[in-house]
Parts: C-alpha cells; sequence; structure tokens
C-alpha cells in the first residue's frame, strides 16, 4: 500500500477510535477533587508513526489538522491543537537525539517496535506523549492554583493513554513470524 494512502487511512482509523471510542470513555483514578475527568488519549499515535523522513513542515501540518479534527469533535477550541503541534515541533529531535543515524537513512519506515527496538520506541513515544498531555492540561487548566491536581491529572492520563497506545501498537502492526 501507497505509505500515503496508509497515512490517510491511519488517521481515519485514529480519529474514529478516538472520536466514537475513547471520548465516550471518562475515567477518575482518584477521588473527585483531586482526580479530575480524563479522557485517554491515543490521537497523538498518528504523530508518532509517521515515517522517519516526514519533514517538519509535513509533521506541524500534520499535527494542525489532526489537532483541530480533534477539537472539532470534542469543542475544546484549540487546545489539541497547540499540544499536537508542539509534539508534532519536538519529534525530529527526539527521533534524532534517540536513533543511531540520521532519520534520511531511514527510508519508507516508520518509528515502531520493530525499526527502534521496545526501549527506544518507549522513550520515543513516551516522551512525546508526556509533553503532549503536559501542554495539554496546562493549557486546559490555565493556572497553576491547583498544580497537584494538574499533575495528578497529567499522570494518570499518560499512564492510561501509553496503555491504549501500546494496545494499539500490539494490535494493529504486523508481527515477525518464525518459521519452524
Amino acid at each position: 500500500m501507497n505509505v500515503y494512502a496508509k497515512n490517510i487511512l491511519r488517521f481515519v482509523v485514529i480519529v474514529f477510535l478516538q472520536v466514537l471510542i475513547l471520548n465516550r470513555i471518562t475515567l477518575h483514578w482518584f477521588p473527585e477533587p483531586a482526580g479530575a475527568l480524563f479522557i485517554p488519549a491515543i490521537y497523538p499515535l498518528f504523530i508518532l508513526l509517521l515515517p522517519f523522513e516526514t519533514p517538519v513542515w509535513v509533521l506541524l501540518l500534520s499535527g494542525f489538522t489532526l489537532g483541530v479534527t480533534i477539537d472539532s469533535f470534542m469543542t475544546t477550541a484549540g487546545m489539541h491543537a497547540c499540544a499536537t503541534i508542539f509534539m508534532a515541533y519536538l519529534r525530529t529531535n527526539v527521533l534524532n537525539a534517540l536513533m543511531p543515524r540520521n532519520l534520511s537513512e531511514y527510508i519508507n519506515q516508520q518509528p515502531s517496535i520493530k525499526t527502534m527496538g521496545w526501549m527506544p520506541f518507549l522513550v520515543y513515544s513516551g516522551f512525546l506523549l508526556l509533553i503532549h498531555h503536559l501542554v495539554f492540561f496546562s493549557v486546559e487548566s490555565w493556572s497553576a492554583a491547583s498544580i497537584g491536581s494538574l499533575l495528578l491529572k497529567i499522570a494518570a492520563s499518560f499512564v492510561t493513554s501509553m496503555a491504549f497506545i501500546l494496545v494499539y501498537i500490539l494490535l494493529f502492526t504486523r508481527q515477525n513470524v518464525a518459521r519452524a
């Protein structure tokens, strides 16, 4: 399948999963005053799985499109777009720090457990997802008055979102099958 068609299909699948399933799941990890309501997010996975050689301007445009799409379904007035664009902006630098070769040498490959290994992929996706949640929930609260509640919300959302992303990765990526 063409890389463009594959990414458009991934965009549609991830947005539908986020909007039709995950947006209907509201979680409380802690009692009500401290543990405010949050929704797990897998939509940043679209930016995380774009090919290595994707130019920064395409990442930013994709992040904006993805964020505005999610914002339109959740009526959050640009908060998802802000967080997704910032995550997309940092993506190339994080990959350059983690990968042994230049990103342009990974032609037609995307970040995954198969191409990066478990630990580098978990560090890469975990760091960028944490940045995304930090920006999103900071913009959402827009106050440092309840920093404890904000940090609990970020941590709980990060753990839950990372679990959903790992489930998505395990379900929707091809595994190499050893032949006997």
